[in-house]
């Protein structure tokens, strides 16, 4: 009987090792699969818009995909932080236009010297962050309800402190203004190339710390798993606070940006920003379920979605009214391929 118990193991063994090298095989391509599949989309989506009109694949129309793209690119710098730890900001908008009044309101009606104003405007946006992260952290409110608070408190604050005015170019620093529309190469350079560089270097400074430091892997691990990273000994509250804060100050960052571009500040936020940081952030793999994705991916879904906005604009036979109707229908192929993506990874199975 013994012999027999034996021989049946060593019959079975084979099997279940087959079983298990082909269960690994399917996992290690369905990955590879999600990583590259946004990679073959921004390319079929620039060998369609070039075939489309002869004017997308110019040295001209890259420049205008990155100028239009910068302020979404450095808020997505933030969004990628914390949706990499399961949760979500949805303040970013209204967290930008109160940073740029701000700013503008100290150098045009308290005539502060630069770079006061600007470096008001990052404290503004840090300390919105840090509200938004302890409501979430220490009072226990889900980031969802806490940053949608943190919005209207700061859009409240933008309308109240800005009593419904618009400033105009004369009235904003020329440092906000070279930050947001200087040129780089002279005449035939890089327009709007100081904000481009900018958004560059929030997107390797962000690369840098999710793949190099331990604050990198803590949030990767917060995110892919709470419970297992508190037992760890990593303070998940902390870093939910953490990415938070990091996220209120990009968007500082990119409200001074936003209004050295386009000359104005605005006595309310444009919850188009907000659309647009979180789409970026989506379209490039990142999970919304946490734990994976990255800069490398939100510098993907930022060419797929400046290309798809830029595209659509330069196709003269689309209905202008049907441009954002096809952007949200693109948007949300994503987040379908995201959660069904998500839902087949190994960890949700196990």
């Amino acid at each position: 009987m013994d012999a027999q118990a034996g021989r049946s193991e060593i019959k079975t063994e084979p099997k279940a090792e087959l079983s298990m090298a082909q269960e690994s095989t399917r996992d290690l391509w369905m990955r590879r699969l999600k990583v590259l599949a946004p990679v073959w989309t921004l390319l079929v989506m620039w060998i369609f818009f070039s075939l489309a009109t002869p004017s997308f694949l110019t040295a001209a129309n890259f420049n205008n995909i990155l100028s239009q793209s910068a302020t979404a690119g450095i808020l997505a710098v933030g969004m990628t932080f914390v949706l990499l730890t399961g949760e979500i900001d949805l303040s970013i908008a209204a967290v930008m236009a109160l940073a740029a009044e701000v700013s503008v309101q100290l150098y045009t009606n308290y005539h502060l010297p630069e770079p006061v104003p600007l470096i008001a405007a990052l404290l503004v946006g840090i300390l919105c962050g840090a509200g938004s992260g302890i409501i979430s952290t220490v009072i226990r409110v889900p980031t969802f309800m806490a940053t949608l608070a943190m919005s209207l408190i700061a859009e409240g604050l933008t309308l109240w402190i800005s009593q419904g005015r618009q400033f105009f170019q004369t009235e904003i620093s020329p440092l906000t203004l070279w930050i947001g529309s200087e040129k780089i190469g002279g005449d035939a350079g890089l327009r709007q190339g100081v904000m481009i560089l900018l958004c560059a270097f929030c997107l390797l400074i962000g690369y840098l710390v999710l793949r190099y430091t331990r604050f990198g892997r803590y949030v990767y691990m917060t995110g892919a798993n709470p419970y297992a990273a508190r037992l760890a000994g990593i303070n998940t509250r902390l870093m939910v606070f953490a990415v938070l804060t990091i996220c209120g100050f990009t968007a500082g960052v990119a409200g001074i940006a936003a209004q050295g571009r386009l000359g104005t500040a605005l006595p309310s936020p444009q919850s188009g920003y907000l659309i647009q940081a979180i789409a970026v952030v989506v379209l490039g793999g990142t999970s919304l379920n946490g734990g994976k994705g990255g800069i490398w991916q939100t510098t993907i879904g930022l060419l797929i979605y400046g290309s798809l906005t830029n595209g659509l604009d330069n196709i003269a036979n689309i209905n202008s009214f049907a441009k954002t109707f096809i952007t949200g229908l693109v948007l949300l192929g994503a987040l379908i391929v995201n959660i069904v993506f998500a839902g087949r990874a190994p960890r949700d199975r196990t």
